[in-house]
Formats: C-alpha cells, structure tokens, sequence
C-alpha cells in the first residue's frame, strides 16, 4: 500500500446523499483547509441526482460491502488479513459483547464492514472520522481497534437521540477504545454527550453553520401585501420527525378566503400516505410535490416561495431533528420561517424574532400560517433579522477551523 495515500478516512453511511448537503459542504471546506482524506462508504448511493458540491470534493470515494452476502469472497479475505492484525482478538471481543446486547444483522454486518476497512485501508491512514455515531462510528471503532488507530465521529440528530445508552457511553469511554473527540452541530446534543462521556472535553460543539460562497446572495424581495396568494414551500424529507402530516392537517384547517399553494421538495417513505392524506383533506389540488431536488432547484423554489415552513417534532422512536441547515439556507434567502420549538432549532429561531415557533399541533400551525399571511411586515422583519444572524453568528469558517484542528491533532497523537 502506497505511503503517499491520504492520512485520514472518512466514513459516511452513503455516498452521495441529496439529504446530507451538510456533511458534503464539510468535507469540501475540510480538503480546502488542507486536509487529505479517502471516503469510505457503507452504502451504495440511491438519489438519482446529485448536488453540484459533490462534485467538488476531490477525495476517493471507495464502496463497502452494503451486504456481507453479496460480497463473500472479498468479506472472508478481508477477514484472513484482520485476523493477522495485532488488534483483531480485542476487536472481536468487544463486538461480541456488543452482539450479545443487540442480536441483530446490523450488528454482524457492522463488524463485516469492519473487517473489510482495516483490512483495506493504506497503511499511510493514521486515524477515522465517522459521520454519525450510530452505525459508521461502530464499524469506525471495531476497524481502528483492529488497526491500533484513533478514531473520532460526528454526530447530529437521529444517531444521538435513537442510539443505545450503553453504547453511547462506550463510544465516549476511554476504558472502551471510544473516541478521541466527538463533533456535534447543537448545543442541545452537545449537553446530552457530554454529560454521557467520561471526559466532557472530549465532546465539542461544532455548527455546521453555512458556507454563503455557495448561495446567490439573498434577493430583493418583493413582499406580498395581507390579501395575496400565499406560496408556502418545504424541504425535507417525507418522515415523522418532519411532522408533513401535522402541516397538511394544519393545511386543511386555513380558511376558504385564503390563496395558498405549497410546494415540498425531498423524498421518502411516507410519500403515499401524506398525499393519500392531502386528497382526502381536498387539498391535494394546492400541493406541488417536487420529489428530490439539487440545490440550485431547492434554492430557486426558496426565491420564489413567501414562506419556509418545517413542522419538525419527536418521532415514536426519540428521533428528532438537530439544527436543520434547511433553515439557515432559507435564511439565506431572505425568506420568512415557520418551525417548531423542537431540539436546537431554538439555538437559530428565536421565536418572534428570527421567524415563528409553533407547537406542532396542527391548530396551532394553522394559526402562526395566518398570522404570517395578515401580517407581512412582521415577516419581512423576521426574515431580515434572520438573514442577519445566519451572517453574523452562524457562518461556517468557525466551526471547520475548529473541527481542522482537532482532526490535526489527533493525527498527530495529540
């Protein structure tokens, strides 16, 4: 294996996603920073389009088996070179251990993967960053034990609030080859690790925050007066914690005398029950459903829209969003927001202030939705006063200098 390969491998659960411009907009800042890398990727990419920022990032890109089953002889070879390694007995026990607590295929093919990247991985590579801390940072952890490397991770929404305590915990754990360092992009997450970690430094809060060299420059809007069309618009994709189903109900409750459309852009599952939802509502009508979008779409449907609204809640199983950067693109965009008070969304919004936070009920919704349409001076404000903040406050240089610095140091055995 070559000397010259890249120091540093990324994990990523896969490679490109529409969904995660927010991890694409790091690694790029992270290559112009200096930093060389090699992407490794447990999943083979399923969005048909990609945003032109992946297409920036010079890094290799390179596949893991997605399923043990469909790549056995390279699994059991891996597997022959792990078992050679100085840290494969400890590496082995551990997962068993973890096995024993979750009994599940996701836990043996985490370990598979494993194998596979250290078995895989240059020489030259001398530590592992893993985006979320759920199942990249496993194979990440059992990987690095194998090799006798460092490693460290990135977490955001669903990896912290659906994840195990236990294995948080050891993940966090000296004791239990847990992580040089930890990233996560809310203070809300930051609170929650750092009191789970046995070192609370360990444990840094880094917002992705929003590179605006990659956005046109907020427009000179036009604002709607009290009695015009209202053009509401969202992006996200269609799962409970993005609470759509609220919205629509909210939707069906506005008045006859009110004009609205809204157009949502993201994919998924819930796709078929929302509009089945919306056509039952007689609202369908009013509804673009744009399906998955590149990000000059979603920011020329941003442009053109009078309202952002993102109807986030706690789903059945803990999961939440973290800070949604769809806000702070909205933001950019000199376009008012409706959200809800949920996880770190508080950190950006400041209800009254930077856009409204409802209560995800739908009544409730439906109510700040008025109040947005009769009163478009108050969201002009709003959306000046958060277009202000995003500039001031939420910029992305802080954070990638921040998150450079411990990635150097933890190359270096700092």
């Amino acid at each position: 294996m070559s000397n010259t390969s890249p120091p540093l491998a990324v994990l990523v659960k896969g490679w490109p996603r529409l969904s995660e411009t927010f991890i694409a907009q790091e690694l790029v800042a992270l290559e112009a920073a200096g930093h060389s890398f090699e992407i490794w990727s447990l999943r083979h990419p399923t969005d048909v389009k990609r945003h032109p920022l992946h297409d920036q990032l010079q890094a290799q890109v390179n596949y893991l088996p997605e399923y043990l089953y469909q790549e056995p002889d390279r699994v059991w070879r891996a597997r022959n070179v792990a078992q050679t390694l100085p840290g494969y007995a400890e590496a082995y026990r551990i997962w068993r251990t973890d096995l024993k607590r979750d009994p599940s295929h996701n836990r043996i093919r985490r370990f598979g993967q494993a194998c596979v990247l250290a078995a895989e991985m240059p020489d030259a590579v001398l530590g592992m960053y893993a985006h979320f801390l759920h199942t990249p940072s496993s194979v990440a952890r059992y990987a690095a034990i194998i090799r006798g490397l460092p490693w460290s991770f990135s977490a955001h929404a669903k990896d912290i609030w659906t994840s195990p305590d236990w294995e948080i915990s050891e993940k966090l754990s000296s004791a239990h080859h847990g992580a040089a360092f930890g990233a996560t992009c809310t203070g809300f997450g930051a609170k929650h690790l750092q009191e789970m970690s046995d070192d609370p430094t360990r444990v840094d809060l880094i917002y992705h925050g929003l590179d605006l060299s990659r956005f046109p420059a907020a427009p000179d809007r036009v604002w709607r007066k009290a009695g015009d069309p209202l053009h509401l618009m969202s992006v996200g994709r269609l799962v409970e914690k993005k609470g759509f189903d609220n919205l629509i109900a909210a939707l069906a409750l506005l008045p006859e005398g009110l004009d609205w459309h809204w157009t949502h852009i993201g994919g998924g599952d819930l796709k078929v029950p929302l509009e089945d939802m919306a056509i039952r509502a007689g609202i369908n009508h009013r509804i673009n459903w744009r399906g998955a979008c590149d990000q000059p779409e979603v920011i020329a449907a941003m442009r053109a829209a009078d309202l952002f609204v993102l109807p986030s809640r706690i789903a059945s199983d803990g999961d939440r969003d973290g800070l949604p950067n769809v806000l702070m693109e909205a933001a950019s965009q000199r376009l008012p927001i409706l959200s809800t008070a949920v996880s770190a969304i508080p950190e950006f919004i400041t209800t009254g202030t930077h856009g409204l936070l409802s209560d995800d009920a739908p009544e409730c919704l439906a109510e700040a939705m008025l109040q947005i349409a009769r009163h478009p001076d108050q969201a002009a404000e709003m959306a000046e006063a958060a277009l202000s903040r995003l500039k001031c406050e939420f910029g992305m240089s802080p954070g990638i200098t921040r998150l450079s610095q411990r990635l150097t140091a933890m190359l270096a055995g700092q």
